[in-house]
């Protein structure tokens, strides 16, 4: 843990919001995994980048893991030694383990993905990724992440009805199975956090924090007594207990520190770190930013375009799930 405190481990993700340390369900899971291993960190909230792919990431040192590498965050943690918590799992357990984790990395990341982009009016949603970018550039950003959402999960217009009632039953067999296995428990195995604990309790507080009261996700979790229980327990012990002992440091703030970003290397790489590029000026800064609204301003223009070209077939060929052009609804 000494060579941890010398390079120091800095978790970027996105920002607070709902009463949470970190209101996105992929970097939630990542936080807590390093609150169950008592590991010291920074938090860095990145706020320009709403769709990258590559939030959350750690850096440590010289090094950088994305979560959009093979294993993600916590796989690539565990993998190069730094903390892992599975790493005690007896081997009678671990077919169980696995399986447990493996329908919860599928049937309930699918509904919270469904939930936050799809069955809802998308707030949520706005909040948490787009609430500091400018109006027209998070709408577009909103409705392509929306689209993005809907492919992956394989909706369309014709299927709508039957997907959405396959993800919403999928995901009360889920909870139901992990209602059954926890018991009374304070943990799903061994009686101590593993990464599922850290995926579970992620998922539970975004579904009852982030979620409003119109969620037909949240009115099945909250069907499970105990499973509300292990939530609220856990974030009591792990998150509030021990919240003052991270200081988050917006990543994007001029005004906590005067040297440029870091810029995140390849995953683990071992190359030197680059020597930080010159602070731009606030003119060079003014004009980037402009640029971008320029660019976004021309794409919200082809995209209007496009909308009322509606009739034509090629225009169903990438946007079939939408009744109206740019739905902002989903």
């Amino acid at each position: 843990m000494e060579d941890q405190k010398e390079k120091g481990l800095v978790l970027v993700a996105r920002k607070p919001c709902f009463g949470l340390p970190t209101a996105c369900p992929s970097c939630l899971p990542v936080y807590i995994y390093l609150r169950f291993a008592s590991l010291s960190f920074d938090m860095h909230f990145d706020t320009s980048n709403p769709d990258s792919d590559d939030i959350p990431y750690v850096e440590y040192g010289d090094y950088v893991a994305f979560d959009n590498e093979k294993g993600g965050v916590i796989g690539n943690l565990k993998e190069y030694g730094i903390v892992d918590l599975d790493s005690k799992l007896p081997t009678h357990s671990f077919p169980e383990w696995l399986s447990t984790k493996a329908m919860v990395s599928s049937w309930l990341v699918d509904a919270t993905s469904y939930e936050l982009w799809v069955g809802s009016d998308g707030s949520a949603a706005d909040k948490i990724y787009f609430s500091d970018l400018p109006w027209p550039i998070g709408k577009v950003l909103h409705w392509k992440h929306t689209q993005i959402v809907k492919q992956r999960l394989g909706i369309t217009k014709l299927n709508f009805e039957e997907r959405t009632s396959e993800i919403y039953t999928k995901a009360d067999k889920a909870y139901e199975a992990l209602s059954m296995k926890l018991a009374e428990q304070n943990f799903f195995f061994e009686n101590r956090p593993t990464s599922l604990d850290a995926i579970i309790l992620g998922h539970a507080l975004f579904v009852l924090q982030a979620l409003d009261d119109t969620s037909i996700l949240r009115s099945k979790l909250m069907q499970y007594d105990n499973l509300v229980r292990y939530a609220e327990n856990l974030k009591m012990e792990f998150l509030l207990a021990s919240s003052s002992s991270s200081v988050p440091i917006s990543r994007h703030d001029p005004s906590t520190s005067s040297t440029p970003t870091r810029r995140a290397s390849s995953f683990w790489s071992s190359k030197p770190k680059r020597e930080p590029k010159r602070e731009k000026t606030q003119e060079e800064k003014t004009f980037r930013r402009r640029g971008k609204y320029f660019l976004a301003a021309q794409a919200i223009s082809v995209l209007v375009f496009l909308s009322l070209l509606g009739g034509s077939d090629d225009a169903e060929v990438d946007i079939d799930d939408d009744d109206d052009g740019l739905n902002y609804e989903d």
